[in-house]
This record gives structure tokens, sequence and C-alpha cells, in this order.
């Protein structure tokens, strides 16, 4: 019982009180590595939250957690990685408030990934979201098709917001339907109006073969401008 209540074991585990300048500059490492690989992973790996706030949660749970169960982690070496995960939190947090340039670096900027029905291939390509996980979300809010949709960005926190259509100025557009989309194909089978199964590009096609001149894609979906219906 004495050995289990032995407060210098228990609060620095026999380590010398200057190792707690080397606990705040691993924790300044570890802070810097978690927010640049969770900035790499892009903004859906830290959907609805921010990416502070993931940060936060790694380490103070990793700080709190070790010495709950590990007999060699000191105490006051954990609660001084709170202290410093929770310093760095603050000045990061208020850098990026006084700074725009900093504030875009670490939390991204909003990205316009349809404008007027069509993709915006260029931004769509620097994102980690795949096609297929866009129109799930596109669907969640009633969207058939490109076509209904005027502007839709993807924020810094993951999320998408879309911006309708009046229903009188519905445009032709890429079907977001599973049962309608995976007719894609490079054969024109009848005449009419088709989208790129790419980048939503619309224009009447004639029955054959035919190369988008937006993307230079060659399969096409038969395009549709139902209404939208919330």
């Amino acid at each position: 019982m004495q050995d289990i209540m032995e407060w210098e074991r228990l609060l620095f585990n026999e380590l010398p009180p200057i190792f707690l300048v080397e606990v705040i500059l691993r924790s300044t490492v570890m802070f810097t590595f978690l927010l640049i690989a969770l900035r790499i992973t892009g903004k859906r790996g830290v959907r609805q939250l921010s990416v502070f706030e993931v940060v936060i949660i790694i380490a103070l749970g990793s700080a709190a957690g070790d010495p709950m169960f590990y007999e060699d982690v000191g105490i006051v070496p954990a609660l001084v990685v709170f202290a410093t995960i929770i310093l760095l939190y603050r000045f990061v947090t208020w850098l990026t408030g006084k700074n725009e340039w900093f504030e875009k670096l670490v939390e991204g900027k909003t990205v316009c990934l349809i404008h007027e029905g069509q993709f915006s291939v260029s931004e769509f390509k620097k994102e980690t979201l795949a096609q297929d996980e866009f129109f799930s979300e596109l669907r969640c809010m009633s969207v058939e098709h490109l076509g209904q949709i005027r502007k839709a960005y993807l924020e810094p926190s993951g999320q998408v917001s879309v911006f309708f259509y009046e229903d009188n100025e519905v445009k032709y557009g890429l079907p977001v339907l599973p049962e309608l989309y995976y007719k894609k194909n490079k054969t024109i089978v009848k005449d009419g109006l088709h989208a790129c199964s790419f980048c939503g590009h619309t224009q009447d096609q004639k029955t054959g073969t035919a190369i988008c001149p937006v993307c230079n894609r060659e399969e096409w979906v038969t395009a549709i401008n139902n209404v939208r219906i919330s």
C-alpha cells in the first residue's frame, strides 16, 4: 500500500523535473503532426468537426488514457501535455482569426464543385471526395440530376452546401440516381440530349460515339430535366 501511494512515483514516476521540457516539445511535435495529417486526409476525413477539434480529441484522449492504464506514465507529465495542447489550440485558433492565409492553409477553403448544373472538373480533382459519395450526398437532398443545381460547395467542414434552380429554370442534367446513371455507355443508342458521365456537360448527341468537349471523356448518360420534389 505504501508503494502504491508514493507521491513522487505517482506524480513523476521517478523522472527528473527537466523531463517536463521534453514533454512540452513532444506534445508540440505531435500536435503539429496531427494537424498536418488530418489536413492531408481532406475535408471529408474530419466531417462535422473542425480540424482543431479532431486534433484536440485525439491528443487529449491519448494524454488522459496513458496515465490511467500504465504505471510507468506519471500524472504530472500527462497534465503538462494537457496544458501544452490547450495552449497550442488557443494559439492556432487565435492565429487563424488574425491571418487569412494561415486559416486557409490549416482549414482549407470553400470549393465550388458544381456551377450551373455542371461539375467544376479542376476543383473536383483536387478533393478527396469520390463521385459516388458526392452523388449519395445529393440524393439525400432529393436531387435527381445536376440540372436542378445552380451551385454546390464543399465546405471546410466537409459538408456539402447546395443552391437550387427555381422549378421553371431547371435544366437537363446528369442523373445521379443509380438506375439511370449506371446506364452510361460509350455508344449513344438514340438521338437526344445526353450528359457526360464524368463532368455533367449536356448537349444534343446523334446515334454513335462522341467525345465530351469539356473533359474529353467518352461515356454518356441520357439527360433528364425532372423538377425537384422535396
